[in-house]
């Protein structure tokens, strides 16, 4: 997911997007400490798309605050 996409959304829908990959990357966990999981990748992909999610919401909490 790119930065640019998640600017247009409001806070809600990025919250919410949060709660998702916080629940994924939870079930990722459990995937690769039994062995399941697959896409190893999909652990990096998350957790930078849980961080490009929080940097917004701090930018814009910072430019409220001004």
């Amino acid at each position: 997911m790119k930065a640019g996409d998640l600017k247009t959304k409001s806070d809600d829908q990025l919250k919410d997007q949060l709660l998702e990959l916080r629940k994924e990357t939870f079930n990722l966990r459990f995937q690769a400490a039994s062995g399941q999981l697959e896409n190893t990748a999909r652990f990096r992909q998350v957790r930078r798309d849980i961080a490009r999610i929080q940097t917004i919401l701090k930018q814009r909490q910072g430019a409220a605050a001004e």
